[in-house]
């Protein structure tokens, strides 16, 4: 008895939390630096957005490799992240295709131009005479210039490249030049941009593979933005030696063979650590962070279709699919009633706390909810019943045999376990090639819809298995069957 009420005090505990996960306008969870959100998740089928097909840009018979194609992916969504798109979906599809899907999408343009930046990031000696912005040069990396082309800096004088003002933590004997620090919160005006003969080779100092972390932070003067950036030990030795040896020449930022930012070195970096500063808004601090953080990709990819998905279909879709799901939950649990009696009673119970805890995870993890992921859901409500019918169909029988209440109750969870344990693997084993099939060919329709089926199967397992049997013991254990046998439909 002690055990039971154990189970019960646990199972109360999570109902309760999952109607407070589930409670409209909920702040979400913030503990530390974790946070999380507990608004839905909707896809682009139901909030809108944009959906973009790109393309490896290979030539005709070329084999792209499918590790290429995955670290593409990783790449694009750190950008889309980084720029405020929420939800992003970025799928490889078939053998040389990525599907990208951007719910919620203010600005489509932005999105895109920041996806088009394919290219090699490269660090370039300018000496002292640098070229405008968006000027194509040659340089003595071995790659090809891609076609894309990347936007500029909103900036009208030269930003500077100078030692961060904060020094990093170093090991004994190791100092930050105070003087560099000093330096690093001047600006200077910019240089008039000498042409350069059009035959000229620049030398690549760096590529961006050398950065290990890039941010954007607000100046302590004038309330403008700054970026900082960090080095990797190989290119601090690399950094440090050439902006020694060039204070008060230009070192361009380089993309696809298209100079981005011409920043002049104001100080010594040495210690791995730099600042950007200049005439920088929020917006075309983070355009620039962006594309230092994630600017190389291991192919080139060019945009082949896009389409704008309009919201006011998905709100009509998602009235629909609460309705359906209200009305099925509302057939379920009259059935259960009507044919089960008493246990069907504790059964819906237990299908109600199903329903509250399969929404309360979909929000927590987050799932993305889509249409075809909503039907799994609703699909899933029908199938948590399953292991309820199986388990008191066997207590029936036990209860004819002559078995006491008690004993029934625990036998019919016994015999009818191994057809509820192979029933629900053999649709875990479906939900898994459904969720293969669609994160390998790009389908994340049906890769949404298996997410929510086995999440919805492993929760009625644990509510069928757990609620539904902790339930029926405090509510029936002072019921004699003998005296009520048409409460338990025998």
């Amino acid at each position: 008895m002690r055990r039971r009420y154990i189970n019960l005090a646990l199972t109360l505990i999570i109902l309760a939390a999952a109607i407070w996960a589930n409670v409209p306008g909920n702040p979400g969870i913030s503990i530390g630096s974790f946070n999380r959100s507990l608004q839905p998740v909707l896809g682009l089928d139901l909030r809108g957005g944009l959906q973009v097909l790109m393309q490896a840009d290979v030539t005709s018979g070329t084999v792209v490799n499918p590790a290429d194609l995955q670290t593409a992916v990783t790449i694009l969504e750190n950008r889309a992240n980084a720029l405020g798109v929420s939800e992003v979906s970025l799928q490889v599809a078939g053998s040389n295709r990525i599907v990208g899907q951007f719910p919620g999408l203010k600005d489509p343009e932005q999105v895109l131009a920041v996806l088009k930046e394919t290219g090699v990031l490269e660090f370039v000696d300018m000496g002292s005479n640098p070229v405008a912005e968006g000027t194509v040069v040659k340089t003595d990396l071995a790659t090809s210039a891609s076609s894309s082309t990347p936007s500029t800096s909103a900036t009208t004088n030269s930003p500077t490249l100078a030692a961060s003002t904060t020094a990093a933590p170093t090991t004994a004997g190791a100092t930050q030049s105070t003087s560099s620090a000093a330096a690093a919160a001047q600006t200077t005006p910019a240089a008039s941009a000498t042409p350069n003969p059009a035959d000229q080779v620049y030398h690549t100092v760096m590529t961006g593979d050398q950065l290990s972390s890039v941010t954007v932070s607000a100046s302590t003067v004038g309330g403008q933005y700054e970026i900082n950036f960090t080095l990797k030990p190989t290119g601090q030795k690399v950094f440090g030696d050439f902006t020694t040896a060039n204070v008060g020449k230009y070192l361009a930022i380089v993309l696809d063979k298209k100079v981005i930012s011409v920043p002049k070195i104001d100080s010594a970096i040495t210690q791995g650590n730099g600042q950007i500063t200049g005439n920088f808004t929020y917006q075309s601090a983070n355009d620039l962070a962006v594309q230092l953080r994630y600017g190389s990709l291991p192919i080139a990819l060019k945009i082949v279709q896009t389409q704008v998905v309009g919201p006011t279909l998905g709100q009509d879709s998602i009235n629909k699919s609460e309705r359906a799901g209200i009305i099925g939950l509302l057939v379920i649990i009259l059935f259960m009633v009507l044919y089960y009696r008493l246990p069907g009673f504790v059964a819906d119970l237990a299908l109600l706390m199903y329903a509250l805890v399969s929404f309360a995870l979909f929000k927590l993890i987050p799932v993305t909810l889509t249409l075809p992921g909503i039907a799994g859901f609703v699909l899933s409500i029908g199938m948590a019943v399953d292991a309820n019918i199986l388990i008191f169909e066997r207590l029936k029988e036990e209860l004819r045999a002559g078995r006491t209440l008690d004993k029934a109750i625990d036998l019919g969870w016994r015999r009818a376990w191994l057809s509820i344990r192979d029933s629900n693997i053999s649709t875990l084993i479906t939900c898994l090639i459904l969720f293969w099939f669609g994160s390998n060919f790009g389908a994340s329709l049906v890769k949404g819809f298996s997410i929510t089926l086995a999440l919805g199967v492993i929760v009625s397992l644990f509510t069928a298995l757990f609620v539904t049997r902790t339930f029926l013991h405090v509510v029936l254990d002072n019921i004699k069957f003998v005296e009520h046998p048409k409460w338990f439909g025998a």
